[in-house]
């Protein structure tokens, strides 16, 4: 189960040459090569949108904190619209528009019906919006537990100027598909950065007017309405621009959007069951946010006058850093097999999907196994170093929940490319009963953590039970998949290359874990002598103590002869070499 709602191209070349052949070497050096060089192009623009949003994080916290009554207030508030936006329209998007915006482009009508999609979809979301934003004192105490009237008033506040970002959430998403299905798709994920931009200036005017985190910014009897604008304000502002600087490329591209009303001839007839079954299972999905954040929120308020918990603003920034690898490397790779497996679909060419996830999730082990070996090693340093405005205290709150998220980093990049697969054949239904058995396993390790576990415990064992949940998830569609794709899955290829990932990332999370310990560990960390010193002694921490992991990884990696590296590597060393 992710987060949020977590787009498309016809990237890779068959890898087979025929039903259940072995992989050529010629075959897999095309396929590997095809999805290197699409999935590099939108992983440069995600990576720079995801500099740009530490920046702005790293801003924010310095503005707020990562704990306390405003830093978790805000956090609810700021997170509702993502949250609804996966709610009410993210799930339905990712289903049914993605799959109709590919057979409108190949329609006689295409621009009818592209129109028609745009306009339903966005008329749709402005109404939900315009709702939400008015009930917004409901929703604030639907997701919170235990926090004060002045907090509960602060958080609604909050939401009043935060939720008006689930629009242009949406104006995003659609705008982002439309430029996929032409083959652009740089813009989609370079447009972030302008909201960084926004927030960044925002944020650092919010420092330079009314100063940091540690200049009593919990006492919510000095907060007045300035300062909520500009903080609020900020937020929102820097998605409006996210989503309205997609319009230059389409513009330039010769694109032009005509509102258009009509539901007739878009094809949304054939989509309505997967729309349903889709949205009946997003719903499910963050019903389990909704608990796993009021746990939060009630732990957070468990918090003493000389002891701190992690709440809800400690997971997120938590979250953010476990979702790091994920956005890099994993949504850019299944981003350019997603329309290439869905055309494969609606044509019947089963070896064809078969082929494509199967590379996909091999590449996208190689990277994930790793990653979650030196999540787990270098929670701290990392923490550090990426959220150096957080202070000593609050990165060790932050650190142990990373490493409780981390052990969820494998399956997510295989259950969100499953999910799409699903989605190619138009099947919301298998998608929907898979969602139950992993919500139930993340409430029930949230409930079990509330029964038996302290306070301080509780957003860790959250972190658990989310990693729970996301290996349940991938083990069901595992399981559907197989059945879906004529009894194969090449499952023996992906379990083995797998076992030897996690034998190389365990001898290399060694390596590194002895590396920390021999530097000092937590200890080698400087905090309390202002945040650069505390980013620059994470960095070179975390640099000393990866490289000699990354080494190790690859070394044996290449010593398993485990050829999906290449597919990582090829494009990132033919630039070099040019």
């Amino acid at each position: 189960m992710t987060a949020s709602t977590d787009p498309a191209s016809d990237p890779s070349a068959d890898a087979a040459s025929g039903p259940g052949a072995p992989e050529t070497p010629t075959a897999a050096a095309s396929s590997s090569s095809s999805l290197g060089r699409n999935s590099i192009v939108m992983a440069a623009g995600t990576a720079a949108s995801r500099l740009g949003g530490l920046v702005r994080n790293l801003m924010l916290v310095a503005a707020i904190g990562a704990t306390g009554t405003v830093a978790d207030a805000f956090d609810v508030a700021n997170k509702l619209p993502n949250v609804l936006f996966a709610i009410l329209a993210g799930g339905m998007l990712n289903a049914v528009l993605v799959p109709q915006i590919v057979k409108a482009f190949r329609a006689h009508n295409a621009q009818e019906r592209v129109d028609k999609l745009l306009t339903i979809s966005a008329v749709g979301i402005l109404a939900i919006t315009a709702v939400l934003t008015g009930g917004a004192a409901w929703v604030v105490m639907l997701y919170t537990d235990g926090w004060s009237a002045e907090q509960l008033a602060l958080g609604t506040v909050f939401a009043y100027w935060c939720i008006p970002q689930l629009f242009f959430y949406g104006l995003y998403t659609l705008l982002g598909q439309v430029l996929n299905a032409r083959e652009q798709f740089g813009p989609f994920m370079w447009a972030p950065v302008a909201n960084n931009v926004v927030s960044v200036l925002g944020f650092g005017i919010f420092l330079i007017v009314f100063g940091g985190a540690d200049a009593g910014i919990n006492d919510l009897s000095g907060w007045n309405t300035p300062r909520t604008i500009l903080l609020a304000g900020t937020a929102t502002l820097g998605i409006v621009a996210q989503a309205l600087v997609l319009l230059v490329p389409l513009l330039r591209s010769g694109f032009r959007w005509n509102l258009r009303f009509g539901l007739r001839g878009i094809g949304l007839r054939s989509a309505g069951a997967v729309a349903m079954w889709t949205f009946a299972a997003v719903v499910l999905e963050q019903a389990g946010v909704l608990y796993l954040t009021r746990v939060a929120s009630e732990a957070g308020a468990a918090s003493t006058a000389t002891e701190s918990f992690a709440g809800n603003a400690s997971y997120t920034q938590a979250l953010l850093i476990y979702l790091l690898p994920h956005s890099l490397v994993t949504v850019s790779i299944a981003t350019a097999l997603f329309t290439g497996i869905s055309k494969a679909a609606q044509e019947g060419d089963t070896d064809k999907v078969r082929d494509d996830l199967s590379l996909g999730l091999r590449t996208i082990g190689v990277f994930t196994v790793f990653a979650t070996a030196a999540l787990v090693v270098l929670a701290g340093p990392l923490t550090a170093f990426i959220v150096p405005t957080a202070g000593a205290e609050d990165t060790a709150l932050i650190a142990p929940v990373l490493v409780a998220l981390s052990f969820g980093l494998v399956p997510l990049g295989g259950m969100a490319l499953m999910k799409w697969v699903y989605y190619a054949y138009e099947d919301g239904r298998s998608v929907f009963w898979i969602t139950v058995p992993s919500t139930v396993a993340l409430v029930a390790g949230l409930v079990a953590a509330q029964l038996w576990l302290e306070p301080q415990y509780w957003v860790i064992a959250a972190g658990g039970a989310y990693a729970l949940s996301n290996w349940i998830t991938v083990l069901l569609r595992t399981g559907g998949l197989k059945r879906k794709l004529d009894g194969r899955l090449d499952g023996g290829r992906i379990f083995a290359l797998h076992a030897k990932t996690v034998l190389a990332a365990a001898v290399a999370g060694g390596a590194g874990w002895g590396v920390y310990q021999l530097v000092g560990g937590f200890d080698a960390l400087v905090f309390g002598k202002g945040w650069v010193l505390a980013m620059l002694s994470g960095l070179w921490v975390t640099a000393l103590c990866g490289l000699v992991m990354l080494a190790v990884y690859v070394l044996l990696l290449r010593l398993f002869r485990v050829r999906e590296l290449d597919g990582l590597l090829r494009p990132v060393l033919a630039r070099f070499r040019r």
